[in-house]
């Protein structure tokens, strides 16, 4: 497989999926954002992207979505496996760049690794 590749197997698609990842996994909270990371019984990492209702415009979604999965797949060896990781995006996040929305997601997930927070433990909402 070309590993530039996203293959379907690598996101989450359930709500039993999301739910599991909810209440056993990790939250770490961003600027209209959060990252919740859980342990999974997988080989390989898992995304999933949840987007809050207010986002108003199939348009917006679908372009958050976009980003988020390009950025995925283009850093998805730096995050250690197995992990499902659950993005949830809330109001304002579409008015961000793709750069913008990068250097984000680079800062919290540096700030994971600083802290020590790891994939298995209960969420803490």
């Amino acid at each position: 497989m070309n590993p530039l590749t996203l293959p379907k197997s690598s996101l989450l698609k359930d709500s039993w999926e999301f739910n599991r990842v909810y209440q056993q996994g990790k939250r770490l909270r961003g600027d209209n954002f959060s990252l919740v990371f859980a342990s999974n019984n997988l080989a390989e990492n898992r995304l999933g992207i949840s987007i809050h209702g207010q986002l108003k415009g199939s348009v917006q979604r679908n372009r958050i979505k976009r980003i988020i999965r390009e950025f995925y797949r283009l850093n998805r060896e730096f995050l250690p496996p197995p992990t499902d990781i659950v993005f949830t995006v809330r109001q304002g996040f579409a008015l961000k760049n793709p750069t913008e929305v990068e250097q984000a997601i680079r800062h919290l997930l540096l700030a994971r690794k600083k802290t020590g927070h790891h994939a298995a433990g209960p969420c803490k909402s």
